[in-house]
Protein backbone atom coordinates (compact mmCIF):
# COMPACT_ATOMS: atom_id res chain seq x y z
CA UNK A 1 0.00 0.00 0.00
CA UNK A 2 1.10 3.31 -0.97
CA UNK A 3 -0.48 6.29 0.18
CA UNK A 4 -1.19 8.97 -3.08
CA UNK A 5 -1.88 12.62 -2.13
CA UNK A 6 -3.42 11.03 1.22
CA UNK A 7 -5.10 8.46 -0.36
CA UNK A 8 -4.47 4.60 0.74
CA UNK A 9 -3.70 2.78 -2.88
CA UNK A 10 -3.26 -0.50 -3.17
CA UNK A 11 -1.53 -1.78 -5.94
CA UNK A 12 -0.84 0.73 -8.93
CA UNK A 13 -3.13 3.35 -10.51
CA UNK A 14 -2.81 5.30 -13.44
CA UNK A 15 -3.34 9.20 -13.21
CA UNK A 16 -6.42 9.63 -14.81
CA UNK A 17 -8.01 6.96 -12.15
CA UNK A 18 -6.26 8.96 -9.33
CA UNK A 19 -7.28 12.43 -10.44
CA UNK A 20 -10.68 10.93 -10.44
CA UNK A 21 -10.42 9.74 -7.05
CA UNK A 22 -8.90 13.12 -5.67
CA UNK A 23 -12.29 14.80 -7.60
CA UNK A 24 -14.40 12.45 -5.21
CA UNK A 25 -12.28 12.93 -2.05
CA UNK A 26 -12.72 16.46 -2.66
CA UNK A 27 -16.70 16.25 -3.09
CA UNK A 28 -18.59 16.04 0.36
CA UNK A 29 -18.59 15.19 3.28
CA UNK A 30 -15.92 12.43 3.05
CA UNK A 31 -14.18 11.19 5.98
CA UNK A 32 -11.80 8.18 4.01
CA UNK A 33 -11.03 7.10 1.11
CA UNK A 34 -9.26 4.32 -0.42
CA UNK A 35 -8.18 2.68 -4.06
CA UNK A 36 -7.89 -1.14 -4.49
CA UNK A 37 -5.68 -2.91 -6.64
CA UNK A 38 -8.20 -3.82 -9.64
CA UNK A 39 -8.74 -0.20 -9.94
CA UNK A 40 -9.51 1.56 -12.79
CA UNK A 41 -11.62 4.73 -14.12
CA UNK A 42 -15.39 5.07 -13.68
CA UNK A 43 -18.12 7.05 -13.68
CA UNK A 44 -18.08 9.87 -11.61
CA UNK A 45 -15.55 7.12 -9.11
CA UNK A 46 -13.05 4.79 -9.90
CA UNK A 47 -13.99 1.00 -10.00
CA UNK A 48 -12.11 -0.24 -7.11
CA UNK A 49 -12.48 3.00 -5.18
CA UNK A 50 -13.82 2.99 -1.57
CA UNK A 51 -15.16 6.41 0.01
CA UNK A 52 -16.70 6.87 3.59
CA UNK A 53 -18.96 9.79 4.17
CA UNK A 54 -20.01 11.71 7.69
CA UNK A 55 -24.23 11.37 7.39
CA UNK A 56 -24.07 11.29 3.15
CA UNK A 57 -24.25 8.76 0.12
CA UNK A 58 -23.31 9.37 -3.68
CA UNK A 59 -25.92 7.38 -6.37
CA UNK A 60 -22.96 7.98 -8.45
CA UNK A 61 -20.45 6.28 -6.17
CA UNK A 62 -22.77 2.80 -5.92
CA UNK A 63 -23.36 3.45 -9.57
CA UNK A 64 -25.90 2.27 -12.27
CA UNK A 65 -25.89 -1.83 -11.56
CA UNK A 66 -27.01 -1.44 -7.78
CA UNK A 67 -25.43 -4.32 -5.99
CA UNK A 68 -24.18 -5.96 -8.49
CA UNK A 69 -22.33 -8.84 -6.32
CA UNK A 70 -21.26 -12.66 -6.50
CA UNK A 71 -22.66 -15.95 -4.90
CA UNK A 72 -20.48 -18.53 -4.84
CA UNK A 73 -21.69 -22.25 -3.37
CA UNK A 74 -19.49 -25.39 -3.29
CA UNK A 75 -21.39 -28.36 -3.96
CA UNK A 76 -21.24 -32.08 -3.20
CA UNK A 77 -20.44 -33.17 -6.58
CA UNK A 78 -16.30 -34.10 -7.75
CA UNK A 79 -14.68 -32.47 -10.43
CA UNK A 80 -14.63 -35.86 -12.02
CA UNK A 81 -18.45 -36.48 -11.89
CA UNK A 82 -18.79 -34.00 -14.48
CA UNK A 83 -15.98 -34.49 -16.49
CA UNK A 84 -17.57 -36.78 -19.60
CA UNK A 85 -20.24 -34.74 -20.34
CA UNK A 86 -18.51 -31.09 -19.59
CA UNK A 87 -19.32 -29.80 -23.16
CA UNK A 88 -23.19 -30.52 -23.02
CA UNK A 89 -23.27 -29.55 -19.39
CA UNK A 90 -21.86 -25.88 -21.10
CA UNK A 91 -24.69 -26.30 -23.83
CA UNK A 92 -27.34 -26.96 -21.44
CA UNK A 93 -26.42 -23.82 -18.94
CA UNK A 94 -26.21 -21.42 -21.67
CA UNK A 95 -29.58 -22.74 -23.47
CA UNK A 96 -31.21 -22.48 -20.20
CA UNK A 97 -30.04 -19.77 -17.86
CA UNK A 98 -31.30 -16.18 -18.87
CA UNK A 99 -28.45 -13.89 -20.55
CA UNK A 100 -28.90 -10.86 -22.37
CA UNK A 101 -30.37 -7.42 -22.64
CA UNK A 102 -34.18 -7.12 -21.72
CA UNK A 103 -34.36 -10.95 -21.29
CA UNK A 104 -36.99 -12.37 -18.40
CA UNK A 105 -36.60 -15.40 -16.72
CA UNK A 106 -39.52 -16.90 -17.30
CA UNK A 107 -40.01 -17.92 -13.54
CA UNK A 108 -42.91 -15.92 -12.76
CA UNK A 109 -41.56 -15.04 -9.22
CA UNK A 110 -43.88 -14.31 -6.84
CA UNK A 111 -40.69 -13.44 -4.07
CA UNK A 112 -41.95 -11.78 -0.80
CA UNK A 113 -39.44 -8.87 -1.25
CA UNK A 114 -42.34 -7.77 -3.84
CA UNK A 115 -44.42 -7.24 -0.41
CA UNK A 116 -42.42 -4.61 0.68
CA UNK A 117 -44.34 -1.19 0.89
CA UNK A 118 -41.69 0.82 -0.67
CA UNK A 119 -42.93 -0.26 -3.81
CA UNK A 120 -46.14 1.53 -3.48
CA UNK A 121 -44.08 4.70 -3.78
CA UNK A 122 -45.06 6.25 -7.38
CA UNK A 123 -41.50 6.31 -8.56
CA UNK A 124 -40.62 2.35 -7.84
CA UNK A 125 -44.10 1.32 -8.43
CA UNK A 126 -43.74 2.07 -11.77
CA UNK A 127 -40.83 -0.19 -11.89
CA UNK A 128 -42.36 -3.21 -10.62
CA UNK A 129 -43.45 -5.37 -13.38
CA UNK A 130 -39.84 -4.96 -14.71
CA UNK A 131 -38.18 -5.87 -12.02
CA UNK A 132 -40.38 -9.00 -11.67
CA UNK A 133 -40.12 -10.32 -15.07
CA UNK A 134 -35.91 -9.83 -14.72
CA UNK A 135 -35.64 -11.82 -11.46
CA UNK A 136 -33.29 -14.58 -12.35
CA UNK A 137 -31.98 -12.82 -15.51
CA UNK A 138 -28.39 -12.24 -16.11
CA UNK A 139 -27.50 -9.61 -18.16
CA UNK A 140 -24.26 -8.94 -20.28
CA UNK A 141 -21.17 -6.98 -20.02
CA UNK A 142 -19.27 -9.08 -17.40
CA UNK A 143 -21.43 -10.30 -15.70
CA UNK A 144 -21.54 -14.39 -15.76
CA UNK A 145 -22.03 -18.30 -14.44
CA UNK A 146 -19.33 -19.98 -14.16
CA UNK A 147 -18.78 -24.04 -13.03
CA UNK A 148 -15.14 -23.99 -10.81
CA UNK A 149 -13.43 -26.71 -9.43
CA UNK A 150 -11.57 -26.33 -6.10
CA UNK A 151 -7.98 -28.21 -4.87
CA UNK A 152 -10.32 -31.17 -3.51
CA UNK A 153 -12.09 -31.93 -6.65
CA UNK A 154 -14.88 -30.11 -5.37
CA UNK A 155 -17.68 -27.97 -8.07
CA UNK A 156 -18.06 -24.70 -7.07
CA UNK A 157 -21.16 -22.58 -8.70
CA UNK A 158 -20.81 -18.95 -9.27
CA UNK A 159 -22.55 -16.34 -10.15
CA UNK A 160 -22.25 -12.26 -10.78
CA UNK A 161 -24.68 -9.85 -11.65
CA UNK A 162 -27.07 -7.11 -10.07
CA UNK A 163 -30.15 -5.78 -9.63
CA UNK A 164 -30.40 -5.71 -13.78
CA UNK A 165 -33.29 -2.80 -15.15
CA UNK A 166 -34.29 -2.23 -11.69
CA UNK A 167 -31.19 -0.75 -10.39
CA UNK A 168 -30.30 0.76 -13.65
CA UNK A 169 -33.51 2.98 -13.75
CA UNK A 170 -33.97 3.41 -10.16
CA UNK A 171 -29.88 4.67 -9.97
CA UNK A 172 -30.89 7.20 -13.51
CA UNK A 173 -34.04 8.21 -11.22
CA UNK A 174 -32.04 9.40 -8.08
CA UNK A 175 -29.57 10.80 -10.19
CA UNK A 176 -32.32 12.84 -12.31
CA UNK A 177 -34.07 13.61 -8.65
CA UNK A 178 -30.76 15.22 -6.73
CA UNK A 179 -30.31 17.37 -10.30
CA UNK A 180 -33.94 18.65 -10.10
CA UNK A 181 -35.33 16.98 -13.10
CA UNK A 182 -38.08 14.45 -12.96
CA UNK A 183 -37.36 10.34 -11.46
CA UNK A 184 -38.63 9.41 -15.00
CA UNK A 185 -36.62 11.86 -17.21
CA UNK A 186 -33.97 11.30 -19.72
CA UNK A 187 -30.93 11.82 -18.07
CA UNK A 188 -28.61 13.73 -20.17
CA UNK A 189 -25.26 12.24 -21.38
CA UNK A 190 -23.04 12.56 -18.09
CA UNK A 191 -19.41 12.58 -18.36
CA UNK A 192 -17.12 10.00 -16.55
CA UNK A 193 -14.89 13.19 -15.20
CA UNK A 194 -17.68 14.87 -13.70
CA UNK A 195 -17.71 15.38 -9.65
CA UNK A 196 -19.56 12.73 -8.14
CA UNK A 197 -23.65 13.14 -6.92
CA UNK A 198 -23.43 13.51 -3.16
CA UNK A 199 -26.76 13.35 -0.88
CA UNK A 200 -27.28 13.76 2.80
CA UNK A 201 -29.01 11.32 4.67
CA UNK A 202 -30.63 14.10 6.55
CA UNK A 203 -32.77 14.78 3.62
CA UNK A 204 -35.72 13.31 2.82
CA UNK A 205 -34.48 12.80 -1.01
CA UNK A 206 -31.26 10.70 0.76
CA UNK A 207 -33.57 8.45 2.95
CA UNK A 208 -35.14 7.72 -0.42
CA UNK A 209 -32.93 6.95 -1.94
CA UNK A 210 -31.26 4.66 0.83
CA UNK A 211 -35.06 2.34 1.28
CA UNK A 212 -34.72 2.08 -2.63
CA UNK A 213 -31.08 0.94 -3.15
CA UNK A 214 -31.42 -1.20 -0.13
CA UNK A 215 -34.41 -3.15 -1.90
CA UNK A 216 -31.81 -3.21 -4.99
CA UNK A 217 -29.80 -4.75 -2.85
CA UNK A 218 -32.20 -7.43 -1.26
CA UNK A 219 -33.69 -7.79 -5.77
CA UNK A 220 -29.87 -8.78 -6.60
CA UNK A 221 -29.78 -10.92 -3.13
CA UNK A 222 -32.75 -12.47 -4.67
CA UNK A 223 -31.58 -13.14 -8.29
CA UNK A 224 -28.56 -14.62 -7.83
CA UNK A 225 -30.14 -17.01 -5.27
CA UNK A 226 -32.79 -18.04 -7.96
CA UNK A 227 -30.18 -18.21 -10.95
CA UNK A 228 -27.41 -20.35 -8.57
CA UNK A 229 -30.90 -22.68 -7.44
CA UNK A 230 -31.38 -22.94 -11.10
CA UNK A 231 -27.59 -24.13 -11.21
CA UNK A 232 -28.01 -26.60 -8.46
CA UNK A 233 -31.20 -28.05 -10.02
CA UNK A 234 -29.63 -29.04 -13.47
CA UNK A 235 -26.47 -30.20 -12.49
CA UNK A 236 -28.73 -32.22 -9.76
CA UNK A 237 -26.30 -30.87 -6.78
CA UNK A 238 -26.73 -30.18 -3.13
CA UNK A 239 -25.11 -26.98 -1.52
CA UNK A 240 -22.64 -27.75 0.95
CA UNK A 241 -21.04 -23.74 1.25
CA UNK A 242 -22.12 -20.34 0.31
CA UNK A 243 -20.57 -17.07 0.31
CA UNK A 244 -22.57 -14.12 -0.96
CA UNK A 245 -21.81 -10.80 -1.22
CA UNK A 246 -22.57 -7.35 -3.00
CA UNK A 247 -19.50 -4.98 -4.70
CA UNK A 248 -21.55 -2.11 -5.58
CA UNK A 249 -23.19 -0.50 -2.60
CA UNK A 250 -23.25 1.51 0.42
CA UNK A 251 -23.37 0.26 4.15
CA UNK A 252 -23.38 2.19 7.55
CA UNK A 253 -19.86 1.01 9.29
CA UNK A 254 -18.13 2.17 11.89
CA UNK A 255 -14.34 3.02 11.29
CA UNK A 256 -11.82 4.18 14.13
CA UNK A 257 -14.66 5.04 16.27
CA UNK A 258 -17.20 7.20 13.71
CA UNK A 259 -20.79 5.70 12.12
CA UNK A 260 -19.82 6.40 8.15
CA UNK A 261 -21.68 5.54 5.19
CA UNK A 262 -19.35 3.45 3.39
CA UNK A 263 -19.79 3.58 -0.72
CA UNK A 264 -18.13 0.67 -2.43
CA UNK A 265 -18.07 0.68 -6.54
CA UNK A 266 -15.98 -2.73 -7.44
CA UNK A 267 -15.28 -3.05 -3.73
CA UNK A 268 -15.90 -6.09 -1.62
CA UNK A 269 -16.26 -5.42 2.07
CA UNK A 270 -13.78 -7.55 4.24
CA UNK A 271 -14.10 -7.36 7.68
CA UNK A 272 -12.47 -9.41 9.88
CA UNK A 273 -13.20 -12.72 9.54
CA UNK A 274 -15.59 -11.87 6.75
CA UNK A 275 -15.74 -13.98 3.22
CA UNK A 276 -15.99 -12.81 -0.10
CA UNK A 277 -15.77 -14.33 -3.48
CA UNK A 278 -13.61 -12.64 -5.77
CA UNK A 279 -13.48 -13.38 -9.71
CA UNK A 280 -10.97 -13.58 -11.89
CA UNK A 281 -11.33 -13.21 -15.92
CA UNK A 282 -12.62 -16.06 -17.79
CA UNK A 283 -9.57 -18.19 -18.45
CA UNK A 284 -7.79 -17.21 -14.11
CA UNK A 285 -8.82 -18.21 -11.11
CA UNK A 286 -10.96 -17.15 -8.84
CA UNK A 287 -10.74 -17.13 -4.99
CA UNK A 288 -12.86 -17.52 -1.78
CA UNK A 289 -11.28 -15.09 1.38
CA UNK A 290 -11.63 -13.52 4.16
CA UNK A 291 -10.51 -10.18 5.50
CA UNK A 292 -7.91 -9.66 8.11
CA UNK A 293 -7.50 -7.28 11.27
CA UNK A 294 -4.28 -4.96 10.14
CA UNK A 295 -3.10 -1.46 10.00
CA UNK A 296 -3.53 -2.18 6.41
CA UNK A 297 -6.86 -3.09 6.28
CA UNK A 298 -7.85 -0.56 8.33
CA UNK A 299 -6.57 1.76 5.83
CA UNK A 300 -8.24 -0.01 3.12
CA UNK A 301 -11.75 0.45 5.02
CA UNK A 302 -11.89 -3.47 5.66
CA UNK A 303 -12.10 -3.68 1.60
CA UNK A 304 -10.62 -5.76 -1.32
CA UNK A 305 -10.93 -6.06 -4.54
CA UNK A 306 -14.08 -7.29 -6.55
CA UNK A 307 -11.76 -8.83 -9.87
CA UNK A 308 -9.04 -8.57 -11.65
CA UNK A 309 -9.58 -5.13 -13.23
CA UNK A 310 -9.59 -4.12 -16.45
CA UNK A 311 -6.27 -3.04 -18.23
CA UNK A 312 -7.74 -2.10 -21.68
CA UNK A 313 -11.34 -0.62 -23.14
CA UNK A 314 -13.83 -2.96 -24.43
CA UNK A 315 -13.39 -1.02 -27.92
CA UNK A 316 -9.40 -0.90 -27.61
CA UNK A 317 -9.95 -4.94 -27.37
CA UNK A 318 -12.30 -5.64 -29.46
CA UNK A 319 -11.83 -3.09 -32.27
CA UNK A 320 -14.78 -1.04 -33.45
CA UNK A 321 -18.41 -2.16 -34.93
CA UNK A 322 -21.30 -0.62 -36.86
CA UNK A 323 -24.41 -1.62 -35.92
CA UNK A 324 -26.32 -2.84 -39.34
CA UNK A 325 -29.93 -4.34 -39.58
CA UNK A 326 -29.96 -7.77 -41.11
CA UNK A 327 -32.13 -8.40 -43.82
CA UNK A 328 -33.32 -12.37 -43.10
CA UNK A 329 -34.16 -11.30 -39.44
CA UNK A 330 -34.40 -7.58 -39.46
CA UNK A 331 -32.02 -7.67 -35.98
CA UNK A 332 -29.21 -5.31 -35.61
CA UNK A 333 -25.74 -7.07 -35.96
CA UNK A 334 -22.36 -6.02 -35.38
CA UNK A 335 -20.36 -5.33 -38.44
CA UNK A 336 -16.80 -4.69 -37.05
CA UNK A 337 -15.16 -2.19 -38.86
CA UNK A 338 -11.32 -1.93 -37.23
CA UNK A 339 -9.49 -4.69 -35.18
CA UNK A 340 -9.09 -4.34 -31.60
CA UNK A 341 -5.38 -5.67 -29.38
CA UNK A 342 -7.30 -9.22 -28.96
CA UNK A 343 -8.06 -11.56 -31.72
CA UNK A 344 -10.53 -14.48 -31.51
CA UNK A 345 -7.52 -16.61 -32.33
CA UNK A 346 -5.58 -15.31 -29.09
CA UNK A 347 -8.92 -15.34 -26.86
CA UNK A 348 -9.06 -19.31 -27.78
CA UNK A 349 -5.93 -20.14 -27.47
CA UNK A 350 -5.63 -18.61 -23.59
CA UNK A 351 -8.62 -20.66 -23.15
CA UNK A 352 -7.44 -24.05 -24.52
CA UNK A 353 -4.35 -23.83 -22.34
CA UNK A 354 -6.23 -23.35 -19.42
CA UNK A 355 -9.05 -26.35 -20.39
CA UNK A 356 -12.32 -23.97 -20.35
CA UNK A 357 -15.18 -24.33 -22.08
CA UNK A 358 -17.00 -20.52 -22.57
CA UNK A 359 -20.34 -19.96 -23.75
CA UNK A 360 -21.19 -16.50 -24.93
CA UNK A 361 -18.62 -13.70 -24.42
CA UNK A 362 -16.43 -11.91 -26.45
CA UNK A 363 -13.16 -10.48 -27.34
CA UNK A 364 -14.14 -7.38 -24.75
CA UNK A 365 -13.72 -9.88 -22.15
CA UNK A 366 -11.02 -12.07 -22.99
CA UNK A 367 -8.15 -12.82 -20.49
CA UNK A 368 -5.95 -10.50 -22.23
CA UNK A 369 -8.18 -7.61 -21.31
CA UNK A 370 -7.80 -7.94 -17.34
CA UNK A 371 -5.06 -8.16 -14.95
CA UNK A 372 -4.46 -11.45 -13.50
CA UNK A 373 -5.81 -12.40 -9.93
CA UNK A 374 -3.06 -13.54 -8.00
CA UNK A 375 -0.85 -10.36 -8.88
CA UNK A 376 -3.76 -7.82 -7.56
CA UNK A 377 -4.23 -10.22 -4.83
CA UNK A 378 -0.31 -10.04 -3.72
CA UNK A 379 -1.04 -6.10 -3.29
CA UNK A 380 -3.64 -6.50 -1.10
CA UNK A 381 -1.48 -9.29 1.07
CA UNK A 382 -1.79 -8.78 4.52
CA UNK A 383 -5.22 -7.21 4.21
CA UNK A 384 -6.98 -10.93 3.55
CA UNK A 385 -6.14 -14.59 3.11
CA UNK A 386 -7.03 -16.40 0.45
CA UNK A 387 -9.44 -19.75 1.80
CA UNK A 388 -9.76 -21.37 -1.55
CA UNK A 389 -8.56 -21.16 -5.42
CA UNK A 390 -11.02 -21.94 -7.83
CA UNK A 391 -10.23 -22.94 -11.47
CA UNK A 392 -12.67 -22.42 -14.02
CA UNK A 393 -14.41 -25.34 -15.79
CA UNK A 394 -17.28 -23.64 -17.87
CA UNK A 395 -17.72 -19.92 -18.26
CA UNK A 396 -21.23 -19.01 -19.50
CA UNK A 397 -21.88 -15.03 -20.48
CA UNK A 398 -24.13 -13.18 -22.76
CA UNK A 399 -22.85 -13.72 -26.29
CA UNK A 400 -20.84 -11.52 -28.29
CA UNK A 401 -23.50 -9.30 -29.98
CA UNK A 402 -24.93 -8.15 -26.97
CA UNK A 403 -23.96 -4.55 -25.94
CA UNK A 404 -23.59 -3.84 -21.66
CA UNK A 405 -26.03 -0.91 -21.12
CA UNK A 406 -24.59 -0.39 -18.23
CA UNK A 407 -21.83 2.08 -17.37
CA UNK A 408 -20.37 0.79 -14.33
Amino acid sequence: MELVNGIPVFGAADAPTLVQMQRVRATGPVAATALMADNHKGYSQPIGGVVAYREAVSPSGVGYDISCGIMAVKTDLQRADLAPSLGVLADTLAQTLAFGVGRVSGANVDHPLFDDPLWREPELSALQSLARAQLGTIGSGNHFVDLLADADGHVWVMAHFGSRGFGHRTASGFLNLAAGRAFDAKAPSESMDQAPTVISLRDDLGQFYWEAMNLAGRYAYAGRELVVGQVLGLLGARALDTVHNHHNFAWREQHGGQELIVVRKGATPAFPGQRGAVGGSMGDVSVILHGEDTPEARAALYSTVHGAGRVMSRTQAAGKVRWERDPASGKKRPVRVAAGAVSPEMMQAWLDREGVILRGGGLDESPHVYRRLPDVLAAHAGTIAVETVLTPLIVCMAGADVVDPYKD
